[in-house]
């Protein structure tokens, strides 16, 4: 699978919705009559500016012909103004709860995201805004933010994200999920054998260190690269749709 799948062809969302003042802080909305789970899916493209939430639409309308309601969000990414951390972090987060207010949409909340739309989706599960959420699913999610940064994965993405390299000696760091331990709520990691761009060890590492035994799990897909995770044309896609189902089972059964 190529870089192709990130220029799509999808239908439009049934609407997009604001969640504050400037002009990419929205979410498009795809709402299937008698969905009873919502979707916030969170998009990748390593955290930077070329790659906006276009190319996740053929995703959510996936999602959507399966019987999800889905919001997928934008947010301040690295090569525009505004776009290092926190303020991608605190985007989602208010996108997120946005979302949890919208009265349009089941209350009842899965996060979705890939790659450093993974990173967020799992960073998203220590913050109040994800209170009470059904879970997690990381697609070949950045979630060993510290790894990707000393792999240099895209030409230093998560050092163009904390604005250095200075974050890599600091003991702590808020952005990273490997730093802020387990989370309250299950997590599905999926990850493709053959991804080239964000290794399988990143996925291994945060189970590793935060994922809890016996709930959290690591999918990982022999034929699978980087981007078949997303493309509801591939085989991965059938993987993705049954770790979405696990968590949102009690809810639409």
């Amino acid at each position: 699978m190529s870089r192709a799948v990130l220029s799509p062809t999808a239908r439009e969302p049934d609407r997009t919705q604001r969640y504050g003042p400037a002009p990419l802080q929205a979410y498009d909305v795809w709402s299937p009559a008698g969905a009873t789970v919502t979707v916030v899916l969170v998009h990748g493209g390593f955290w930077r500016a070329e790659w906006d939430r276009q190319h996740l639409r053929p995703m959510a309308a996936a999602l959507a012909d399966a019987g999800l309601a889905v919001a997928l969000p934008e947010y301040h990414r690295t090569g525009m103004p505004g776009g290092t951390w926190p303020a991608p972090g605190d985007d989602v987060a208010r996108a997120l709860a946005a979302v949890r207010e919208d009265d349009d949409l089941p209350g009842d909340v899965l996060l979705v995201g890939h790659s450093a739309g993974g990173h967020l989706a799992v960073w998203l599960l220590h913050r109040p805004e994800a209170s009470g959420v059904l879970g997690a699913v990381s697609l070949a999610g950045c979630l060993d933010l510290r790894m990707v940064g000393r792999l240099g994965l895209d030409d230093g993405a998560a050092h163009a994200l904390m604005g250095g390299t200075d974050w890599l000696d600091t003991p702590s760091v808020g952005a990273d999920p490997c730093d802020l331990g387990p989370v309250p709520v299950p997590v599905r990691l999926v990850h493709g054998r053959h991804d080239e761009l964000v290794p399988l060890a990143v996925s291994t590492s945060w189970l590793t260190r935060c994922g809890t035994a016996g709930r959290d799990q690591l999918t990982v897909l022999e034929e699978a690269d980087h981007f078949d995770l997303i493309d509801p044309d591939s085989e991965a896609w059938l993987t993705v749709l049954e770790q979405v189902s696990a968590l949102t089972s009690r809810v639409t059964t």
